[in-house]
């Protein structure tokens, strides 16, 4: 994206999609996909397991058979979800290279977020969704966290040496500017809707419009295919650890 040029809603040019993860036992994906539902209708401190076992029309004890406990049940949950954004993100960048600059990853990624209600609380901290276990995702998820945004360093490097970003702002100070962006965003997705409808598609175009602006140089998309090819091995690299966690934790 250039700066200065027309900012066309950022959904009209997305590509490339994660198939969902399955598993031959389809009673664990409807007790996932039960418990989802009900973290984001009635938030973790409401929900019990006997109601994601009733929502999932199966018995709880089936519940049991595959999670120790509730924690153990919504900390899958709330991988399998993270799992999902960052396997889709792999995708993009295989399908077309110039989703590897932060503004196209940052702009789809809130895309993401803003269309996965359990992984949007995550990522904000919400504690009325998320309750106590907000604490316990982020120890569970600390290694991934930084693995990923080692992964995300990297990455800036990388298109640094390519010539895709500017160099007059340090690698931390870029980093910094992108989180900050796209976290206000969110942050202000979550605040109450006025009566007009959020145009996401629009705000997304606007991320990557000011992430380009801000720390891209200008012809970054050519420069930048020749960075794919590692960051898709990277970031595919990161969703095979998250779904090895996350099916670590079933029984």
């Amino acid at each position: 994206m250039v700066a200065g040029g027309p900012i066309q809603p950022y959904g009209d040019r997305m590509t490339g999609s994660a198939n969902p993860v399955t598993e031959s036992d389809g009673r664990l994906e409807r007790v996932l996909d039960a418990a989802a539902d009900l973290l984001v209708r009635w938030g973790y401190q409401r929900v019990t397991v006997e109601d994601v076992a009733r929502h999932a029309r199966i018995g709880k004890g089936t519940v049991y058979l595959h999670f120790r406990s509730k924690d153990a049940l919504f900390l899958t949950v709330l991988l399998r979800s993270h799992h999902h954004v960052v396997s889709r993100m792999a995708d993009r960048m295989a399908a077309d290279p110039a989703e590897v600059l932060p503004s196209r990853m940052t702009a789809a990624v809130y895309l993401d977020l803003v269309a996965d209600p359990v992984v949007r609380p995550l990522y904000l901290g919400d504690p009325e969704v998320l309750g106590r276990l907000a604490h316990e995702a982020a120890d569970s998820l600390g290694a991934l966290s930084a693995t990923r945004d080692a992964a995300a360093r990297r990455l800036f490097g990388l298109l640094r040496e390519a010539g895709a970003l500017r160099t007059d702002l340090s690698l931390d100070e870029q980093q910094y500017l992108l989180q900050a962006v796209a976290s206000g965003f969110l942050f202000v997705d979550s605040l109450p809707a006025s009566d007009a409808p959020a145009d996401h598609g629009r705000r997304a175009a606007l991320i990557a419009h000011t992430i380009a602006a801000a720390i891209e140089e200008p012809g970054a998309e050519a420069r930048a295919a020749g960075v794919a090819p590692q960051a898709v091995a990277m970031f595919r690299g990161l969703a095979a650890e998250m779904d090895q966690e996350w099916r670590r934790r079933v029984r």
